[in-house]
This record gives C-alpha cells, sequence and structure tokens, in this order.
C-alpha cells in the first residue's frame, strides 16, 4: 500500500494526514528537485567532496544554496501575539449602515470582501502553549476594491492600559525576566498592575472564566479601540466593531487547560485547522456601535479610553454582517508568519479617533512589520491589495514594478492622481487645545468592572475567578500582593478584597505549618 492509499489504520484528524493527502493529490508527480534557481539536482544526498575523506568544495552549488537559505530561513518573531494561526474566508454584508459610512465593503446588502484572520496569544513566544491564561488577539484583513482595510483587535473590548506610551511597559512586565529569562515574573506583572488603577477592568475578566477560551472559534472578538465612520455626505461618528461568535462560546477550566498545555499545546492550531478541513466554517456575526460627536462630548466617562466599553444599554449592537472561514493556509509562513496587520491601513469611510491607544498603534503595527519583513511588507502576496499605484520604489524584497511609471510627484506624464472621493471622506475636524501630557487613567477606573462582578458573572464563576486570581497572587510577594488587593480588587468589590486576602491568609497558614513541621 502506498502513502496516497490512506489505511484504516490510518483514520486520524485531518491536520494529521495533511502529508497523507499530499501524497494522494500527487502520485504521478514527476517533478525533480532544483536550487532555488531552478537549476535541476542530481544527487541530494551528499556533499561534494575531493574523495570520500577529501574537503567539501566551495564550488558545491547545491550544498551552498541549502545552508545559506536553511541560515535564513526564520525571521524575528513577533514582539507581541507571536504564536498564532489564521484562515481565509469572506465577509457580507446582511444590513445596511451607509447612513453611518460610506466604505466601498459596506456598499450594497449581498456584497462580498475577501478576509484573512488571524487569532494569537498576547504574551508568550511562538513555543507557547495554545490554552495559557492570556488575552487573544483577533484581526481581520479586509481586501477591498479601496486597498487594505486591518481591523486589529483582541477577544476583550477593553485593554489593560489605554495610553500607547504605557504599552511597552506593560508588555514587559509579562515578558522573560532580564536577569532570569524566566516567565512569568509575578512581582514585575503585579507591580506594574497595581499602580496602574485602568487596568482593573480587564485584569478581572483575564482571571474569569473567559481568560481561558475554549478554541478561537468559540470565543468573540472586539476591535477595542475607537474609529470613526464617515457617510457619504461627510456625516462623523465614532465607532466600536463587534464580531460575536455563532458557535456557543466556551471556555477550559484552569486543570484542563494545564493538562492540554502538557500533551497537546498547539491545541487551538488544530482545533482550527481541522474544523476548516472537515467542512464546520466557523462564523462570526458582525456589529457596530455608533456615538456622535454630541453625545461624546456629554458622556460620562471617556468614550476613546480603551479600558472602558460603551454600554450596550445607551449604545445597542447594529447588525453589518457576517464572516466565514473556509479556507486553511497551505504554507504558515508565507500565509501567517509573514500575514501583517497595520492599523494605519483604513479606507475611505472609516477613520481613526483620539483614542490614544489607538494613535500610537497608527505608529507602531507598520513600523515592527518594516522591521521584521522589511519596507516591501505590503508587497507579499498574503498583505498585497489588489492594486498599488504610488511613488515608493525599491527597497529589500521588491515584488511590484508599477510599469515604468514615474517615482515623483507632481509629474506630466500620467503617474497616479490623486483621489478625489477619498478626500471627500476624509472631512476636516476642528482640534484645538494646549500641548501637554495629561494622565487618562484616573478616572472612575472601578465601576464598570464591579458591573461585571456584580452583574454579568454569577456566583459559580466568581469562586472559580477568586482562586483563579489567588494562584497567581500566590507567586507574588506579600507587598504587592496586598497593594493588587487595594488598589484594584477591594475598590471593585470589598467582599472581593476579603476573600482574596483571606484566601492569602490561609496559605500563608498552611505554608508556616508545613515548614514548622519539617
Amino acid at each position: 500500500m502506498g502513502l496516497g492509499e490512506v489505511s484504516p489504520n490510518d483514520i486520524r484528524d485531518p491536520a494529521s494526514n495533511v502529508l497523507l493527502e499530499y501524497a494522494k493529490n500527487h502520485q504521478d508527480n514527476n517533478d525533480s528537485i532544483t536550487t532555488d534557481g531552478g537549476n535541476p539536482v542530481g544527487i541530494h544526498t551528499a556533499s561534494l567532496t575531493v574523495g570520500y575523506h577529501g574537503p567539501t568544495l566551495l564550488e558545491d552549488t547545491v550544498l551552498i544554496d541549502e545552508l545559506t537559505h536553511f541560515s535564513r530561513e526564520r525571521i524575528p518573531e513577533r514582539v507581541v501575539h507571536a504564536k498564532g494561526g489564521a484562515a481565509f474566508g469572506y465577509f457580507e454584508v446582511t444590513h445596511d449602515i451607509t447612513q453611518y459610512s460610506a466604505a466601498s465593503l459596506f456598499g450594497e446588502i449581498g456584497k462580498k470582501t475577501p478576509i484573512a484572520v488571524r487569532f494569537s496569544q498576547v504574551a508568550g513566544e511562538r513555543g507557547y502553549a495554545d490554552t495559557y491564561r492570556d488575552l487573544r488577539g483577533f484581526a481581520i484583513k479586509f481586501y477591498t476594491e479601496d486597498g487594505i482595510w486591518d481591523l486589529v483587535g483582541n477577544n476583550s473590548p477593553i485593554f489593560f492600559v489605554n495610553d500607547s506610551i504605557n504599552f511597552p511597559m506593560f508588555i514587559h512586565s509579562l515578558k522573560r525576566n532580564p536577569v532570569t529569562n524566566i516567565r512569568p515574573d509575578y512581582d514585575a506583572l503585579f507591580d506594574f498592575l497595581s499602580l496602574r488603577p485602568e487596568s482593573t477592568h480587564q485584569t478581572l475578566q483575564l482571571f474569569t472564566d473567559r481568560g481561558i477560551p475554549a478554541s478561537y472559534r468559540k470565543m468573540h472578538g472586539y476591535g477595542a479601540n475607537t474609529f470613526s465612520l464617515i457617510n457619504a455626505e461627510g456625516k462623523l461618528v465614532y465607532c466600536k466593531f463587534h464580531f460575536r461568535s455563532d458557535q456557543p462560546i466556551e471556555n477550559l477550566s484552569q486543570e484542563e487547560a494545564d493538562r492540554l498545555a502538557g500533551v497537546q499545546p498547539d491545541y487551538y492550531l488544530r482545533d482550527l485547522y481541522n474544523a476548516i478541513r472537515t467542512g464546520d466554517y466557523p462564523s462570526w456575526s458582525f456589529y457596530i456601535q455608533v456615538m456622535t460627536p454630541e453625545q461624546a462630548a456629554k458622556n460620562p466617562y471617556d468614550p476613546f479610553d480603551n479600558s472602558k466599553v460603551w454600554l450596550h444599554g445607551d449604545y445597542p449592537l447594529i447588525p453589518v454582517g457576517r464572516f466565514v472561514l473556509n479556507k486553511n493556509p497551505t504554507n504558515y509562513f508565507a500565509e501567517v508568519e509573514q500575514l501583517a496587520f497595520d492599523v494605519s491601513h483604513v479606507i475611505p469611510g472609516i477613520d481613526f479617533s483620539p483614542d490614544r491607544m489607538l494613535q500610537g498603534r497608527i505608529f507602531n503595527y507598520g513600523d515592527t512589520h518594516r522591521y521584521r519583513l522589511g519596507v516591501n511588507v505590503n508587497q507579499l502576496p498574503v498583505n498585497a491589495p489588489f492594486q498599488i499605484h504610488n511613488y515608493n520604489r525599491d527597497g529589500r524584497s521588491t515584488i511590484v514594478s508599477q510599469g515604468g511609471a514615474p517615482n515623483y510627484y507632481p509629474n506630466s506624464f500620467e503617474g497616479p492622481k490623486a483621489d478625489k472621493r477619498a478626500r471627500a471622506l476624509f472631512p476636516k475636524v476642528p482640534i484645538s487645545g494646549l500641548t501637554d501630557r495629561v494622565e487618562n487613567g484616573l478616572i472612575d477606573n472601578y465601576t464598570q468592572a464591579r458591573l461585571l462582578w456584580t452583574r454579568v458573572i454569577k456566583e459559580d464563576e466568581r469562586n472559580r475567578t477568586i482562586e483563579n486570581i489567588l494562584n497567581w497572587l500566590r507567586q507574588t510577594n506579600s507587598v504587592i500582593a496586598e497593594r493588587t488587593i487595594e488598589n484594584l480588587f477591594e475598590k471593585v468589590d470589598a467582599e472581593l478584597g476579603a476573600r482574596l486576602r483571606a484566601g492569602l491568609k490561609a496559605q500563608e497558614t498552611l505554608t508556616t505549618h508545613i515548614l514548622l513541621k519539617k
């Protein structure tokens, strides 16, 4: 029996059978091995040497081709969101929102736009276990006729910090200790969180059941930041994006997550691949919330603070469409590792807002991709728009030649011209004020977290949340643990603070008893 024939003993999940599937589909393959230059290779199992024990020759072009490529086949991994998976599909409009946005992809009901979606873990490296307690990245790339729109978010509508200058510091507190190279450093993490009260809501949410989704398919997604929408008349509203899973929401217990981390660290990747391969295509319903500039000016909390949600009772979800993932990548490196999302990629009809985290992300995402993938990152097939017409030229990995068009502007030789529609859909926004560095994380960081604790999660989940918090707090020193309770959790709910202190005290008593017994 050949490898192209699947034996009953080989009935496994699709992710385990990709090589058998390849063999089955290429039984008549007569392709010869070649170098990267396309030159045929006669022998691929031995170097070119002078005699049996003689030195290897520098003129062995096959060996040099292999070794030089091998030394360069990895690129720097992402600083955050390093571990993840992706799939491809389409977004379809189901409801008319042209009163809010003139963006081309929302143009008519039934319109479909190709998309790529990448899910990820936030904190760890590429070898990170999928089921670690963490936020999950949820990023969508829309391939529209007006270029790429990258909507980059998480599986949470909020975040730990709300000013981009604090983001590198927060990530440092999550990463490996620079002396021991051990992560997490619980002292560093809780030291930072306890000194940034705007982290309260997201920190509490992290330790609820939703801190460990059962799979990428069974979690919601959010744009998280506040954006703007502009309609055909140039009217602007502020906007939040929501992607609600059409699959049942499921989460893992801490015990099951720990077990899977040891026996199947790529659990989410396998689940996503297998679902799509077997035709169980995951989908999400796409919604927006909108707020007028007049409402924003009177809102009791800062609508541009991404540590806050917009309450659904005040700003209800408005249905827009749905997206479906129906195609797996064919090469992980080319289509996932090189898949790059840039928050600055917006299309006419969608724009930014004064959200401080968004403002920093507009620069930072493109900058990190230029470091990892080169200045022509957007010419790579998985990132490329349908067409590129501009005055940028050359640089590493140039793919698009632009057909000999002039490389300067203005010009008299029919080079690309400014787009009148794009200009009309980026309206003038009045801005005034004195430049200053003003903290925006000091205003009511507890009310929304209190609503989560008292109204959203039930008592059994509260019990699990407390135990999850204690499992981490017990790893930090007593001074920082107490400060975390005092500055964050106690201000959410006095009973929550008391139960956490009691839990730490009980552990201290048990530890003392064990030490005395020894």
